[in-house]
């Protein structure tokens, strides 16, 4: 695509040559005179210098540029335009039910679903039109699946959860295992029938490996536009709010209710039974022990808010010199006690 083209595409304010042919997007270290980059964090601006991409996106206030760039009003989202403009559509060999594939015969599938060999769909299961099933995927009985699915790789979907439209589950996640449930009778343990299910929104995205436990009873519920990374554990009967995202090796105890465009870092662990309020940022390896307030930014052990933890992180830096302060307070005490008594 030339420059020009790209620029409309994105809706940028070009300033360089017009009829700049650019083959493709590269990292703003790698990439050639026929390639362009982004640049959205002031920090990497030395790269600026040394590059030899042909052109650069760059937000609005970047200004004396002299490569060839295209302003936009978020350098990052545009980048990311660029990315899918220029993205390969993604194939694959099979088509239409591939022989191989296991589909009971109560089993519905809408109109151009691919479903590959090693496949299995449960009995009276319901699946949407243009899904993409892949190899090794299990569908259980009387699951519901909606339109332009993809679902890859030994994924599992137990019976009688519920998946939106537009979902992608990565290489093997399991939807609606059972709940860890276990109820203490003398010296062992009875397992706890989980009879409930999992509920997905639309326009989620679920990592690979990724578990969410079905409900002892009622559902567990992501809603819509949840982003899971991989490695993540829903627990029974939690509800995640719209568009949160998690990553990865986050842990969730049972019952726990996320609110909505909440955010959470890698290896979070989260008490059951407790809310995360809405627009939370949950920094990484934090442990949230109880529930929160809107709008908060929370780090560390247990999690507090961010500048609490800071200032604990500075004295606890101290505390080596704050330690041998004492000693010798307490020595000087000492002293002057001796003295006294003399």
């Amino acid at each position: 695509m030339t420059l020009l083209e790209i620029a409309l595409r994105i809706n940028g304010h070009l300033n360089g040559p017009e009829d700049l042919e650019i083959k493709g997007p590269a990292k703003i270290e790698e990439a050639g005179p026929d390639e362009i980059t982004f640049i959205s964090n002031k920090k990497y601006r030395h790269h600026l210098e040394n590059t030899l991409a042909g052109a650069v996106i760059v937000d609005q206030d970047y200004e004396n540029l002299k490569i060839p760039h295209i302003r936009v009003e978020n350098a990052y989202v545009g980048f990311l335009f660029v990315l899918k403009i220029f993205a390969p559509e993604k194939s694959h060999s099979f088509r239409g039910i591939a022989p191989g594939a296991v589909v009971e015969k109560s089993a519905t599938l809408g109109e151009n679903c691919d479903v590959a060999p090693h496949v299995y769909i449960g009995a009276h299961a319901t699946i949407g039109k243009n899904c993409v099933i892949h190899p090794g995927v299990v569908i259980g009985d009387h699951v519901r699946i909606g339109d332009d699915c993809i679902l890859y790789p030994n994924v599992s979907i137990r019976e009688a959860c519920r998946v939106g439209n537009r979902v992608i589950i990565q290489n093997g996640a399991v939807i609606g295992s059972d709940g860890f449930g276990f109820a203490p009778k003398d010296e062992a343990y009875i397992k706890i029938p989980q009879i409930g299910n999992v509920v997905i929104g639309d326009d989620v995205e679920i990592g690979a490996n990724t578990t969410i436990d079905r409900a002892t009873m009622g559902s567990t519920v992501i809603e819509d536009g949840v982003k899971l990374d991989n490695l993540v554990q829903i627990a029974h009967n939690c509800v995640i709010g719209a568009h949160t995202v998690i990553a990865a090796q986050t842990g969730m105890a049972g019952s726990t209710k996320v609110g909505r465009h909440v955010t959470m870092g890698g290896q979070v662990g989260v008490n059951g039974h407790i809310t995360i309020a809405e627009n939370n940022i949950i920094g990484a390896k934090s442990g949230v022990t109880k529930s929160t307030r809107p709008n908060e930014v929370l780090l560390g052990m247990p999690a507090v808010p961010i500048m609490q933890q800071k200032r604990m992180d500075v004295s606890m830096r101290h505390l080596p010199d704050i330690v041998k302060r004492l000693n010798q307070l307490e020595k000087e005490i000492i002293a002057l006690q001796e003295k006294a008594e003399k």
